[in-house]
């Protein structure tokens, strides 16, 4: 059964130009955050390896969005990470992280400077405090696209996300890429998690500044 209307140019007439009231479950990541005991665990030629980081990422929010009759709310992100000590770049990253009121849905899109990108999404209410994202390769939506080089050598079969809201204001975020690595039968879990807290607030979007 399809879930979208024949109609598919008419917007939305109901639309709030206040992103940051309208972010449903995206609403406690808006803002500026730093998180020093990040955890990533990720493939070496010897087997898995622990490293540390630091991460500083921006949240903000952006004018509602509309695809005729879809209208999204969201944030672009861009998350800066180290190991500690450091500032050489560890990790970059950037994106859209939306919020579709009508759908129930949560959306994140990633480009990584490696030549990758994805689009991960899971189910939430507007009041949701946990959730979960997934994206897979070689599906025709929400999937996976990388350069030759990484399909040749760490194929990324599976993307996995999952979000908690915590009671203290802060939120963290548990990862798990699933590879198959050149050379190797078993799929390996990369998995990256830290805990964010604020640092700065948000800056309202242009159509709600006005």
């Amino acid at each position: 059964m399809n879930e979208y209307p024949e109609d598919i140019y008419t917007e939305p007439t109901a639309q709030d130009g206040d992103t940051l009231k309208n972010l449903g479950p995206l609403t406690g990541m808006a803002g500026v955050w730093e998180g020093t005991k990040g955890l990533d665990v990720k493939p070496k030629a010897d087997g898995p390896k622990k490293q540390a980081f630091v991460e500083r990422i921006e949240l903000q929010p952006l004018d509602p969005v509309t695809s005729g009759p879809q209208l999204l709310y969201g944030l672009r992100y861009h998350t800066y990470i180290t190991k500690p000590g450091l500032t050489k770049l560890y990790h970059d990253q950037v994106g859209y992280w939306l919020w579709e009121p009508a759908a129930g849905t949560v959306i994140q899109t990633l480009t990584i400077p490696r030549g990758q990108t994805a689009m991960a999404v899971g189910k939430a209410s507007v009041d949701s405090r946990r959730f979960e994202l997934v994206a897979k390769r070689g599906t025709e939506v929400y999937g996976i696209c990388s350069n030759p080089f990484l399909e040749y050598a760490f194929k990324t079969v599976e993307y996995r996300i999952q979000v908690t809201i915590n009671d203290d204001g802060t939120w963290s975020y548990d990862e798990d890429t699933l590879l198959m690595i050149r050379g190797q039968t078993e799929p390996f879990h990369h998995t990256d998690r830290n805990t964010l807290t604020r640092i700065a607030q948000p800056t309202p979007n242009p159509l709600a500044a006005k």
